[in-house]
């Protein structure tokens, strides 16, 4: 596109020659949307006459600029006068670097010790755009767009800056490409001038609420010396910022925040914004606790729920119980948060706010933090957003540099990579610490995106109180020892201003003390829950034995078996997966019985026509890793989706399947997350192999085999977990199945290896239906999705149940004539099968144990019974000697044998690998393991 006037002006402008490129691509962007372009590039285009337009090849355009620039030739009379444009861009220069790099030299370090500052910005003085202290008085045109005026003295325009973006705010917000975000960003912090206006009896407030975490750190202090706290003394001004965020976001118009954070400042939260009582606190420091069975949690680690009151409105708060895993609880509270936007039908993100608290060093240092950022705009995993807030004590651990801890200039560079805004404050300004939560939550809320505060405070104790920080930090230490706290510092401020005397700090100070003596709760917002909105009580209080009806109509179910088959006309498959349907077709027609995949699709049909929810993800979930499952059928000519779980009828549950992001921690943190948010959802995480898992045993460790017994949290979070000797190497063949097995105690969890279609559709709607609320983790099969045998009648699974333990089946064995019993579970039940009925072989049966754990004892019992006789007993296992079930479980087989009857093992040596890599090495093993399980 050509304008004759922009040329002439473009010749005579200092924008030629290397500048001209760039200039002219501006240029053509404001041609076609003026709103699309700086408002400073609108301030010089604007004053280009309106001439008629021409259409040309953009190519045509560049050469003919290029020409210009290096001929350097007037063709026309010039529009503007060349030395007041070049004056004016240099302002605009000028501007802009404050825009893109103002934070880099605004006053963020309460300490002033900058440590972790690297560089300086010389291009911030005018002095550097070739202006002097003699334009200091002149008058410049600025464009509308900056502080709202279009001109203003220059000596004005300088003091604006330097309040907007050197001041105790530096904004960090032109990395984000999003021309809207950035304007809003733009216009709220230039319009402010960095001197957001509060109230008197906001002022007083924030003093009262940094009293409250300054007073409450010294109590702590005084009344158990030396005992591990994670003070936040330093760092207080994140107690008025928390409640701000609240009560800010409550008048955006939220109900409900979810918020994680690691232990440090982690009581001070609990007792000054969730309303937790003092003494509660109190009694844990004294090592009293509920009679309640759990083994329970540090102090430091606890989470807490109640309700807040903001001008009338009730917030729920909740604070996510978390691990010494710092970031490890940012994807559960992720989690957390979708379960609670689709449990109410927040669309649009409206409704539920997740807030999440880093450490700087933890930040940028912990590899779940990048996975939760990847996770936070995917379909299966978005939220709208999430406030997230780095307590940044310029330590982090106990390391004496920054250079030790990461690699970029600030720890919330991380941000960067979602274009997050990130807004840097003074934690000595409580003023800007509110205007900073105010800005974060209103831009969370218009543009549903994660934002950053960046909290550049200290740390006034080592890592724990017993800690002694000088000898690692002296240079740090010896500065904080002499700096006033923030309290103080804001509450002599607000004298200098005249909101209020030093008697009345001094009084404010004395009224939280006795609040804390008086034991009771010292946040006035907080109000109590109404328990009976609470979705867990219906769980509370059932074990294994609860009793439960899974059986489902056959009328129905035959109705269900033929939607779930069903897809549009217009929709053309895969010739794989139209095989795959055709054949489940032929399924439910009787025509054939029904394999894997067909069971576990039914399974979630049946389940989803009761009104349950079901959410399954994972990578390649949709399709199955291993091509089984197909429940996104994907049309051939423009790749669009269908499922048709989704479209049973009108009033079925949710239902929904998420290819998940390529990571393990996160996903399956946010699942668990989700799991123990609703109870109404059978919540499914899929490993690609079971071996995968190894990336989230944190997750595994730290939430799901404990979370019931360190904090009481329920969860029926479900992991399936294929696995099975292939001959496909070290990697992908065990699922691990040991270190279950090895976490396995007081009833925590249920270790199950389904070996026919019909029981694994069972297992998932014993699950759902069942009211007892424990993670299920499923051995679930690769070859055996498609294995001849592995196949059910429609009858198993109408008329059946889930065996926990399954005896032996083919009528040729004889229990009187049986001189060994093996028992196996998984695949290797089939290579034992096929093997003896090529053997000819009727002394030897086979059970299949089902249920690992808990362990059936009773069901075990029932099933050896015809084989009292026997003495001999095999454990086959396809896994070596020292990994699979062999270590973990042997003292329940033995238990379950007859008295006098002898057990040995029948299995792979031990190994250093979960597997051999060579294919032959792998085929005699496999042979080996069975002929010694079958030979008498």
């Amino acid at each position: 596109m050509q304008h004759k006037n922009f040329e002439d002006w473009l010749v005579s402008s200092p924008f030629g020659g290397s500048n001209q490129a760039y200039v002219e691509e501006i240029y053509e962007q404001y041609l076609e949307d003026p709103t699309s372009v700086d408002a400073s590039w609108c301030t010089i285009f604007d004053t280009l006459p309106k001439m008629q337009v021409v259409e040309q090849p953009h190519s045509q355009v560049r050469d003919y600029f290029r020409k210009l620039a290096r001929e350097n030739v007037l063709e026309s009379v010039t529009v503007i006068d060349p030395e007041a444009s070049a004056k004016q861009v240099r302002l605009l220069q000028w501007i802009n670097a404050h825009r893109f790099r103002g934070y880099l030299e605004a006053k963020l370090d309460p300490l002033g010790y900058y440590r972790w500052k690297t560089s300086q910005v010389p291009e911030l003085d005018y002095r550097h755009h070739g202006f002097t202290d003699a334009d200091l008085n002149e008058t410049v045109t600025i464009g509308k767009y900056v502080y709202g005026k279009e001109t203003m003295k220059f000596s004005d325009l300088a003091d604006a800056l330097k309040q907007t973006y050197l001041g105790t705010i530096g904004l960090e917000f032109m990395h984000v490409q999003d021309m809207e975000q950035r304007n809003w960003l733009q216009a709220k912090i230039e319009s402010t001038l960095n001197k957001p206006l509060f109230s008197h009896e906001e002022k007083v407030n924030l003093l009262t609420e940094l009293t409250a975490a300054d007073g409450l750190e010294r109590y702590l202090g005084a009344k158990f010396p030396g005992a591990k706290r994670f003070s936040l003394e330093g760092s207080d001004a994140f107690i008025p910022m928390m409640k701000e965020i609240i009560r800010h976001a409550g008048r955006q118009g939220m109900k409900d925040v979810v918020m994680g954070m690691a232990h440090r400042g982690r009581l001070n939260m609990l007792v000054n914004v969730l309303g937790k009582k003092p003494a509660e606190l109190f009694d844990e420091f004294a090592g009293k606790h509920a009679d309640d069975n759990r083994t329970g949690d540090v102090k430091y680690h606890q989470g807490f729920s109640s309700d807040f009151d903001v001008d009338g409105e009730r917030v729920h708060l909740t604070l996510a119980f978390n691990p010494s895993h710092l970031e490890i609880v940012s994807p559960v509270v992720i989690g957390s948060v979708r379960a609670r936007q689709e449990r109410i039908r927040d669309t649009e993100h409206n409704k539920v706010l997740a807030v999440t608290v880093h450490g700087d060093s933890a930040v940028a240092g912990q590899g779940v933090v990048q996975e939760t950022l990847n996770m936070s705009n995917a379909r299966g995993y978005k939220v709208g957003g999430t406030i997230r807030i780095v307590i940044n004590n310029q330590i982090g651990f106990t390391t004496s540099n920054p250079n030790d801890t990461r690699s970029t200039e600030f720890c919330t560079d991380i941000a960067k990579m979602i274009q997050a805004p990130i807004i840097h404050v003074n934690g000595d300004d409580p003023e800007a610490v509110a205007f900073a939560a105010r800005m974060a939550v209103e831009y969370r809320a218009l543009f549903k995106r994660d934002i950053f505060i960046d909290l550049i405070s200290y740390r006034r104790h080592g890592h724990n109180e017993a800690d002694e920080p000088l000898a690692t930090q002296p240079t740090m230490y010896s500065i904080i020892k002499k700096h006033p706290t923030p309290r103080k510092v804001y509450a002599d401020r607000l004298v200098a201003e005249g909101v209020l005397n030093q008697d009345q700090a001094t009084e404010i100070m004395n009224n939280y003390r006795d609040a804390l003596d008086n034991g009771d709760r010292v946040v006035p917002e907080w109000r109590e829950m109404d328990m009976a909105a609470v979705d867990w009580l219906q769980y509370l209080h059932y074990d294994w034995t609860a009793p439960y009806e899974s059986k489902f109509p056959l009328d129905r179910f035959q109705t269900l078996a033929k939607r779930v088959c069903e897809y549009p006309e217009s929709l053309r498959p895969h010739s794989r997966v139209e095989k795959i349907y055709n054949d489940r077709k032929e399924m439910y027609d009787g025509k054939k019985l029904l394999d894997w995949g067909m069971a576990e699709t039914m399974a979630y049909a049946t389940l989803l026509d009761e009104g349950t929810h079901v959410r399954l993800s994972g990578e390649d979930a949709g399709r199955g890793t291993f091509f089984h499952r197909h429940a996104v059928v994907h049309n051939q000519n423009d790749g669009t989706g269908y499922v048709p779980l989704a479209h049973l009828h009108a009033n079925q549950g949710r239902f929904e399947v998420w290819d998940s992001v390529l990571s393990e921690e996160a996903v399956l943190a946010f699942e668990y997350g989700y799991a123990t948010t609703d109870p109404k959802t059978l919540t499914i995480w899929e490993a690609q192999f079971g071996d995968f898992a190894n990336g989230a045993q944190i997750v595994i460790d730290q939430f799901i085999s404990s979370g019931e017994q360190k904090w009481g949290r329920m969860c029926g979070l479900v992991m399936l977990l294929p696995h099975g000797y292939e001959g496909q190497g070290p990697e992908h063949s065990s699922a691990r199945v040991e270190r279950y097995l090895q976490l396995c105690a007081q009833q925590n969890m249920q270790v199950c290896v389904p070996s026919t279609p019909a029981q694994v559709y069972h297992m998932l709607r014993r699950q759902a239906i069942r009211k007892m609320r424990r993670p299920l983790v499923a051995i679930s099969p690769k070859s055996l999705l498609r294995h001849p045998l592995a196949v059910s009648s429609l009858a198993e699974l109408v008329d059946g149940e889930f065996q926990t333990v399954i005896g032996e089946i083919d009528s040729n064995i004889k229990a009187k004539k049986v001189k060994r019993v093996v028992m196996c579970s998984g695949k290797v039940y089939y290579d034992l099968l096929e093997q003896r009925r090529q053997n000819e072989q009727t002394d030897v049966a086979i059970v299949r144990i089902e249920q690992l754990y808990p362990f059936p004892y009773e069901d075990m019992k029932k099933v050896l019974e015809p084989y009292a006789h026997v003495k001999d007993f095999v454990w086959c296992q396809e896994e070596p000697l020292n990994q699979g079930t062999w270590y973990c479980s042997k003292h329940n087989f033995e238990a379950s044998i007859p008295e006098k009857a002898k057990l040995t093992y029948a299995g792979r040596p031990a190994s250093a690998s979960p597997a051999v890599g060579y294919t032959s090495l792998h085929t005699q093993q496999q042979k080996q393991l069975v002929a010694d399980a079958l030979t008498i």
